[in-house]
Parts: structure tokens; sequence; C-alpha cells
């Protein structure tokens, strides 16, 4: 008698994986993969960078509540700013973890796009930023229309050449009424050096026949005591900077106490560290919310200097390097001061003349 044939073997049988096709542990990112987002479809819309002022910060994917009110209130209050931030800032500032950080960041950028620009595009872009004119023909000539927000513009020069003077005008056309030729926007003026007078801003009113209460109420002052202060005003600005409609910041000045704080050639590298990092934190927050920001700087006198320059402004390459604009100030005749442009990205190394009046900074014809 043959044998039983055996039943056919079921067609599902058991498949034992391979070592090598067993699922492998995620590995840990690196920093590269943890910042970069992934790349997104094509299809895919992202916003403009005109749009990311009004994104708010608890618009990122998967964020609770209580990240968003520590992002809030450590100032991050928009997707760009926190994609604008590295996670060391984030967790220092909001105390929140490393990787929670990371998280954010990431998911920040993918929200409002990383990536390369035509320059066709950043032109456009550009001819849409808003222009702060200064009040004088011809510093507005010089500056190519005004001082130009989303950037930093150093004025530096000696004692009595005009630095702070220019600021009060810069805040008077910045809050006055468009009908008057203002932006009719708020500013932040961080008073380093105890030099803010509101009865000049009222007297450079009377020129424009601008209401003085309401160019006082869009100003905001902050009394710096510090260098640790100063950075801390900065920090919590956004709040402001929102709820004001704020476009211009005043830095009067910015070197003043990391010089006074920092003496010796011991104490340099730290206080070009810290410097370094403030300046940083006013880039970005231009960038972030298109503002203007203006800082004026002492200068250093090196009378060993045998040809040249003997006049140098505080900061050496740290602030050389980050400021946009830079605008160097020097004495002339009476009250006439003369105006140099000695870096910047887009105007030529020119200077022009103005006076110092009582009604503020006027062209020369306009002064006798």
């Amino acid at each position: 008698m043959s044998k039983k044939a055996d039943p056919p073997k079921s067609t599902k049988q058991a498949t034992s994986k391979t070592p090598d096709e067993k699922k492998k542990p995620k590995e840990a990112e690196d920093w590269i993969a943890e910042i970069i987002p992934k790349k997104k479809k094509p299809s895919v819309q992202k916003p403009s960078d005109d749009d990311l002022s009004d994104v708010a910060v608890n618009k990122i994917p998967g964020i609770g509540p209580a990240v968003s009110e520590k992002l809030m209130s450590a100032g991050y209050l928009t997707l760009a700013a926190v994609a604008h931030a590295s996670p060391y800032e984030l967790v220092e500032h909001c105390e929140i973890g490393e990787q929670t950080a990371k998280r954010l960041i990431t998911a920040a950028r993918s929200q409002i796009g990383v990536g390369f620009k035509s320059a066709k595009s950043l032109l456009e872009s550009r001819q849409k930023l808003q222009m702060i004119p200064t009040g004088s023909k011809a510093l507005d000539t010089l500056l190519k229309g005004g001082i130009e927000t989303s950037s930093l513009t150093e004025i530096s020069g000696e004692f009595r050449t005009g630095k702070t003077q220019i600021c009060f005008q810069l805040c008077v056309m910045t809050a006055m009424e468009k009908k008057n030729g203002g932006l009719e926007s708020g500013v932040i003026f961080i008073d380093t050096e105890g030099t803010f007078r509101p009865e000049r801003i009222v007297q450079i009113c009377s020129r424009f026949g601008a209401d003085p209460d309401d160019i006082l109420s869009r100003i905001h002052v902050g009394r710096a005591y510090n260098s640790d202060h100063q950075m801390v005003l900065v920090l919590e600005s956004p709040i402001l900077i929102k709820e004001k409609n704020v476009k211009l910041m005043i830095i009067d000045s910015l070197t003043s106490h990391f010089r006074a704080e920092f003496t010796g050639r011991g104490a340099l590298l730290e206080r070009q560290q810290k410097l370094n990092k403030y300046l940083h934190q006013l880039l970005r927050l231009g960038e972030v919310y298109d503002i203007a920001t203006v800082a004026t700087n002492q200068v250093l006198s090196k009378p060993d200097v045998l040809y040249g320059e003997t006049i140098f402004p505080i900061g050496g390459n740290i602030v050389a390097h980050s400021c946009t604009t830079r605008i160097f100030l020097r004495k002339g005749k009476g009250d006439k001061r003369i105006a140099r442009v000695i870096d910047s990205p887009h105007i030529p190394e020119i200077e022009t003349i103005f006076s110092i009046t009582e009604e503020g900074i006027v062209d020369i014809e306009d002064s006798s």
C-alpha cells in the first residue's frame, strides 16, 4: 500500500527575518538633520516672507499651551522668531529641553520654508522695505532714501557731533502722522547714558507741525543701567513691537556699558563675545519684525597713528562686521556737521553736510 501523500503545505509560510532585515533602531539625528527640515512636495504652498510676522507661534504643529506660553513670554511670538533662533537660545530663555527646542525650530522652519531664493524675488522684497526719512534732504540723499528697515545702522562720532540729535529727529519722523511725512508707528528708545530728553522731542515737533502729545505717546523709553539690563530690554521688546506697531529701535549708545564694565586687555575677549551676541540679537530682531535698528557708538582716539585716521569707533571688527550701514560724523565750522558713509553694501563712501539747530537736523540752506 502506497504511502499517503503529504498534505500540501500552506502558502503562508512563517518567514523569519534575518538579523539584517530586522528593523534597525532609529539613530539620533545629527545637528544638520535636526535643524534643516525635510523637503516638502512642490505642490505645498509655503507662506511668503511678508506673512511671517503675522503667523503666531502657537501655529507650530504639535505645540502645547504650556510651551507656547513659555515661548511668547520670552519674546518668541512668531514662527519666524523661532525659526531664526538657535536651540541654545530657546533652552536658555524659555526653560525648555534641548530636544524640544530642536523640534520646535525644525517645525517652524518647515512651516515658513527654508532654502534659496532667486535674486529677482529678493529685489522685489527689498523694494517693499520701508525707509524712515531723517528730516534732512542731504542725509536722505546720502542714505538713498533714509534709514531702511530690517537692518542695523551705526552712527558713530565724537561728542557733540549730532549722534543723539539725529536719533531724536528719527523718533519724530517715525511717530509722526503719514500726512506730515512720517510713518505713524511706534519707537523703542533704549537709553544707556541718560541722555533722552522729551522736551527736545517737543522742539522738533514744532518744526513739522506735529502734535507733541501724540509723538511722545508713541515713543517708549527704556533706561538701561548695565550691559545685562541692556540685553534684557532687547529680549523683552518683541511684545511691545507687536502691540505698538514699532518700526524703529534706537540704542543710544551701543558700547557705553560694555566699555565701562570690561576694562583692560584681560577682559577684552569676554567683552567682544558678549557684544557680538548682543549685535546678533539686534540683527535678528530687525529681520524677524521688519524694524529699523539704529545704534550710536562712541569712538576711540589713537594718537600714536602717524598716517590716516586717528579716531575709530569702539567695538573693533565685531561691530564693523555686524552693522549693515555705518555712518561717521565729525564736526565742521560752527553748527555744521559732516556725515560720511564708511561702510554699506549698497551705498558708496560719500559724505554730506548738515546743521544742528533748535528745530533739529536741517540742511545747510535751511539753517540760515
